[in-house]
């Protein structure tokens, strides 16, 4: 049974990224694709493959839900660029011995704009959101497999325009605790602009299919994380329109820079991560992501951009994450999550 359910994931999956090639900056919607979860933005920004009970995880791959987050709650907050906030709410139920359920309620504030005529004198100002209703659940194969899928309803509001989009999320996910090691593949935003902001302009969403590991060495007070990412689409290369060109003052031709292009453009797919142990209250993240560096740093300056790190403690019947993302030189963004279980209190 479970190899057939594979085999259909894939195939159709297939299908889909033949159709789909889409990147930053060709679709709406692109928030779904910023890190909610202070521990997802401490590991790099990228992390899905892990199935310890963490309800926040779920929100990335449904089927990471299980018995194990019957009843937790969590929040989280992302204090992020320009004062634009973001967050979430989340919550899991069990339903049956097998199946999960969740919830997740996601917001994105921009906060007062000045708005402009066409003369470019300001006239007043607006404002601009974005919401997403997540409902999940998950089913327990057998005692290492797991599926889940993701019904989202994503709404966007931009001053006088807005938009509504549908879309599903899905996910397998191989867990063995003997060894230490689970892997993921999950796909995301597969759907649909329903309502567009403009008429006759309808835009895609941000389509992504992901796959990533996570493993413990034995006795080790450590795991690894390694996820490849946007597999629909190999160049990620962005060429900057304002990269400064040099020229050979003698024949006028261009110096090319020596480029490392295949390592390159596998590499902005990888972002790895290792999370410390230090007790079973207490864990120290890091990330790095080297696509957001080679996109983000300045060439003289380039500084820890694409780093990140964060921790996570547990306090009475909460646990506190925190993780800090670096851009770039003019900031990072802040990532703070709590849980706790009802059944607790």
């Amino acid at each position: 049974m479970k190899r057939k359910l594979l085999l259909l994931f894939v195939v159709v999956l297939l299908m889909v990224c033949r159709a789909s090639a889409q990147i930053g900056g060709l679709t709406s919607f692109n928030y779904a694709n910023i890190p909610g979860s202070a521990r997802v933005a401490a590991l790099g920004g990228n992390y899905f493959a892990m199935k310890d009970g963490d309800v926040h995880l779920a929100q990335f791959n449904p089927s990471l839900l299980d018995s194990t987050m019957h009843q937790k709650v969590g929040l989280s907050f992302v204090d992020y660029f320009d004062g634009i906030a973001m967050g979430y709410a989340t919550y899991a139920h069990r339903l049956k011995p097998r199946i999960t359920g969740g919830a997740t309620m996601q917001f994105c504030n921009y906060g007062k704009q000045t708005e402009l005529d066409a003369l470019g004198y300001e006239i007043g100002q607006f404002t601009a959101s974005d919401y997403t209703l997540n409902l999940s659940a998950a089913y327990q194969i057998d005692s290492l497999w797991s599926g889940g899928l993701t019904l989202k309803t994503m709404y966007s509001a931009l001053a006088n325009y807005s938009s509504v989009a549908l879309a599903i999320d899905g996910g397998f996910t191989y867990y063995k605790p003997s060894k230490n090691f689970s892997a993921s593949m999950v796909f995301s935003n597969l759907g649909y602009q329903i309502k567009s902001f403009t008429d006759n302009n309808r835009e895609k969403i941000p389509f992504q299919l992901q796959v990533g590991i996570t493993k413990r060495p034995a006795h080790a007070p450590f795991r690894l994380s390694l996820v490849y990412s946007n597999m629909q689409r190999w160049d990620l290369v962005w060429e900057n329109p304002n990269q400064v060109i040099i020229t050979d003052p003698i024949t006028g031709e261009v110096i090319e820079k020596e480029k490392w292009e295949f390592g390159d453009k596998f590499m902005r797919h990888v972002t790895v991560g290792s999370e410390f142990i230090l007790s079973k209250n207490m864990h120290l993240r890091i990330g790095y992501n080297y696509r957001k560096r080679q996109e983000l740093k300045l060439e003289d300056k380039p500084g820890t951009a694409g780093f990140s790190y964060g921790f996570g403690v547990r306090v009475s019947k909460f646990h506190i994450s925190y993780g800090r993302s670096i851009y770039h030189l003019a900031g990072p963004s802040n990532h703070i999550s709590v849980t706790t279980a009802i059944s607790a209190w």
